[in-house]
């Protein structure tokens, strides 16, 4: 039993790790963004069952006391808040700075000052830009394409540079385009779904030829764990994907034949990055999380794709999920 800290915890990914996290009994404090409607995000919506001695602190990450003092007497800190839409990015590229890299930093230092066992930081695969060789290896080069992807980089190495530096335990997970329920609108996946939901015959999409290496939140919160508690992986950064690559057109077309649509797909211009900004092709080398984490993806292959979309299609069929997703609209 672990004493373990989550930070944005009330998102799509944290909330999925806090709930595995209570199921398995371990001692869990979830910091989530402090809002004046006392709001927790995905921790007000878990299912029925999750034990409910969840420590929920409401703070912000890029304050140094809040991250500090949420920080005190955990073993692990699994590192999640972050701003992570690409759009939005373009907009407010300075936000991206002060709560990805500060907060980064926020939470380093604190494990550094308070004796943290290990901090488990998350990283995107965003930050390799359009791959130049395949599969993607944690050596690829760094590429950033976008603002928020910029600014991922420079969390990472921050985190790094503090376990070269002062040899604070630290680990970067780098996962590949994870999809599941609770995820956003602002994702592709939840966009298709949510369009079909709502009786939509032509699904509005960007660009439909980029791949992308789908991850089940299942595997990467499998992931997350395992780079927890795994010995000789401080100091290192993990893929964790599922060395399946797949286009977004024909991602859209799966999910329509896993609901049983009849769709016809259109560009939408706003929807579509800046030229330079769109990563064309992502598809992970998983041999460093196979190897030295004990991981593998449980929904690997188009299988397992389809296995996850049936799943993630479920939850979304349900109105009460629903609740909240504008599925006329593009969220940045």
């Amino acid at each position: 039993m672990a004493r373990v800290l989550v930070t944005g915890a009330g998102g799509f990914i944290g909330s999925h790790l806090v709930e595995r996290l209570a199921r398995d009994g371990h001692d869990v404090r979830a910091m989530v963004h402090y809002n004046a409607l006392g709001l927790r995000g995905w921790l007000d919506r878990l299912p029925a069952g999750v034990p409910q001695n969840v420590d929920i602190v409401a703070g912000d990450i890029r304050d140094e006391l809040c991250v500090r003092e949420a920080s005190r007497e955990r073993d692990v800190v699994f590192h999640l808040a972050a701003l992570i839409s690409i759009p939005y990015s373009y907009v407010a590229p300075r936000s991206y700075i002060d709560t990805n890299v500060t907060g980064t930093l926020n939470v380093v230092q604190a494990a550094r000052d308070l004796g943290v066992g290990r901090v488990v930081v998350t990283s995107t695969s965003e930050v390799y830009g359009t791959a130049v060789q395949v599969p993607i290896s944690e050596d690829h080069r760094l590429h950033p394409q976008s603002p928020y992807a910029a600014s991922k980089v420079g969390a990472d190495q921050l985190a790094l540079s503090y376990h070269r530096t002062f040899g604070t335990p630290v680990v970067v997970l780098r996962p590949f385009n994870t999809y599941g329920p609770r995820q956003s609108a602002r994702a592709v996946i939840p966009t298709i779904i949510t369009q079909i939901a709502a009786g939509t015959k032509e699904i509005r999409l960007g660009a439909l030829h980029p791949t992308r290496d789908f991850n089940y939140v299942d595997d990467t919160v499998e992931a997350f764990l395992a780079a927890a508690t795994s010995p000789d992986i401080v100091g290192e950064v993990v893929n964790a994907g599922s060395d399946f690559e797949i286009s977004i057109g024909d991602t859209a077309r799966l999910i329509a034949e896993v609901m049983d649509a009849d769709i016809e797909i259109v560009t939408d211009e706003q929807r579509l990055r800046p030229d330079a900004s769109e990563v064309e092709r992502l598809w992970a080398d998983n041999r460093r999380a196979q190897e030295q984490l004990g991981w593998t993806p449980g929904y690997g292959g188009r299988d397992g794709l389809r296995r996850g979309l049936q799943a993630t299609t479920a939850w979304f069929a349900d109105p009460a999920n629903r609740d909240g997703y504008r599925p006329e609209s593009h969220a940045l």
